[in-house]
């Protein structure tokens, strides 16, 4: 441990990008030994960025730091309920396993280290009343601008995202710590922390605040985002490959989330290896490369690094394989770790495969041509007509129920050939049990115009309805509850040309459902949506 207060200070900042309460902390090391605490919402699988809070915990302990890892399962949940009660009791035990493999792997001590679950004392009688208490003097505004770079935000946002940041300010008095560690996104949440916990009679601590280190694609490292980031349990061959299509343009020395991770951990985990085994050949950064292309590099700081990186002597490529090496190098210890039966089975159960999602394809719906033979006024509902739809001889005749009637008469529609969805579950509007639906064009403005898709003329009732590139596999009854039509509705438009056309997220461009290989028209309205 450094003998000095200033190279005990210097040992607690350095790389940091901002410090709140530097006098403050320092005071206190000029008296006693500090402690610091870091907390982390066991959600998403740890990906490789968790190695640079890592880092700089091993900082505070050779500085001579008490440092405590919380592992905040009640902040996670009040994450927009990222994860389920019992998910996140698994989720916690996986994280403390995980985060003490990564600490080993670097040469932490974590024998040193208190591990705490916030479970364990936020549901307690004191904590819980000094939640209200908060809350009694907390306004709307500060909660929210607090947890605005944490807190997940959404247009509906729930109360348990406003009680996050009280929670994670409560937690520096019953953590009993002199420093709040964290990302610079905490910052708000930070000086929340400084401003209202001395309103309940509590010191105001000081707030050490790491740069955030960019995922490989150049945006925020994300666990839901599988292209920023590396899983700590990727392969080898995973690794290498997510490597290779990160951002690093030549010689950019400024947007470069390898040479920014590179910096925050492989140079710092190096060293602390390095010191752990004085006995062992040293361990640096290696670019291999035939002699062609000016041959193998052993790079021992980053500023060498960089500077060659800068002055373009060393190429993405050779980076990047170097990178991939150094990287796997400290991964291969944590997949040891972890491969174990019951890391695995723990794991599995932690973050199970994601069940399928109901695909709202357009295949699933029944489009087909109808024939209307009847239209009469709705008995209760003047705004509605009943219509009789021919459907062919595979369906035969339907009672089906729209709401048209204020901008076609029943002699309109009356013989008309028509678009019908016939596989929607059956409905009744007021008495009447409507067994499909009609489509129609609308336009809203300037005035509300409806007109519904009219085939060709030689289209027959029963003629099928198809779309380029979609195999019809219609269910026999679409379920309400998976929503096809919502999600696939808005997919559908009447183009400049007033043709019925269908844009897919797994098309290029727009294509025309078709009857027979004829297009599908509406007679006057252009630009217009479909329901």
């Amino acid at each position: 441990m450094p003998e000095t207060v200033d190279e005990r200070m210097d040992l607690i900042t350095r790389n940091l990008q901002e410090t709140l309460g530097r006098d403050k902390l320092r005071s206190i090391m000029a008296e006693r030994e500090v402690s610091i605490y870091w907390g982390t919402a066991p959600t998403g699988r740890p990906h490789i960025g968790y190695f640079v809070p890592m880092v700089k915990l091993a900082d505070f302990l050779r500085a001579g730091a008490h440092v405590t890892v919380l592992f905040a399962d009640i902040h996670a949940y009040l994450d927009n309920m990222k994860s389920s009660w019992d998910q996140l009791k698994l989720r916690t035990q996986y994280y403390q396993q995980v985060i003490k493999a990564i600490l080993t792997t670097i040469g932490v001590p974590i024998d040193k280290l208190r591990f705490v679950v916030g479970s364990e004392y936020q549901l307690e009688r004191k904590y819980t009343l000094d939640v209200y208490r908060l809350e009694a003097i907390v306004s709307e505004h500060d909660a929210k601008k607090a947890g605005a770079e944490v807190v997940k935000q959404v247009a509906s946002p729930a109360l348990s995202g406003l009680v996050y940041p009280l929670l994670q300010a409560l937690d520096e008095e019953y953590l009993e710590c002199d420093a709040q560690f964290g990302g610079v996104d905490q910052r708000k949440i930070f000086t929340f922390a400084e401003k209202y916990l001395p309103q309940l009679g509590y010191r105001k601590r000081s707030h050490l605040m790491n740069a955030m280190v960019g995922g490989l694609n150049g945006s925020k490292m994300s666990s839901s985002d599988a292209n920023s980031k590396i899983d700590l349990l990727d392969s080898a061959d995973m690794v290498k490959q997510k490597i290779k299509m990160a951002f690093c343009e030549e010689g950019n020395i400024e947007n470069n989330p390898i040479l920014a991770f590179s910096r925050a951990v492989i140079f710092p985990a190096f060293d602390l290896w390095n010191m752990n085994h004085a006995d062992a050949p040293r361990r640096c950064f290696e670019i291999i490369r035939p002699e062609k292309f000016g041959g193998h590099l052993s790079i021992a700081t980053f500023e060498e690094l960089q500077t060659l990186f800068a002055a373009k002597e060393i190429h993405p490529g050779d980076l990047k394989n170097g990178f991939a090496a150094a990287l796997v190098s400290l991964l291969d210890p944590i997949r040891a770790f972890c491969d174990t039966p019951e890391t695995q089975a723990l794991l599995a159960k932690a973050y199970p495969a994601p069940v399928p999602a109901i695909q709202a394809d357009v295949s699933r719906i029944d489009l087909r041509v109808g024939v209307v033979t009847h239209v009469a006024v709705h008995p209760e509902n003047p705004a509605q007509y009943v219509e009789t739809v021919d459907l062919g001889p595979e369906l035969g005749e339907r009672t089906i129920v729209s709401g048209i009637a204020a901008h076609i008469t029943p002699e309109q529609l009356t013989g008309k050939s028509v678009i019908v969805a016939a596989n929607v579950k059956p409905s009744k509007f007021r008495g009447v049990a409507s067994h499909g639906m009609l489509l129609a064009a609308t336009v809203a403005e300037p005035a509300p115009k409806v007109e519904l898709l009219v085939p060709d003329e030689d289209a027959k009732a029963g003629d099928l309805v198809t779309i380029a590139g979609f195999e019809r596999k219609p269910d026999a009854q679409l379920n309400p509850k998976h929503k096809i039509l919502e999600k696939v509705m808005p997919d559908f438009s009447i183009d400049a040309e007033g043709v019925l056309v269908f844009k897919s997220p797994r098309a290029d461009a727009p294509v025309q459902p078709k009857v027979a290989n004829n297009a599908i028209t509406v007679p006057t309205l252009r630009n217009a949506a479909v329901a």
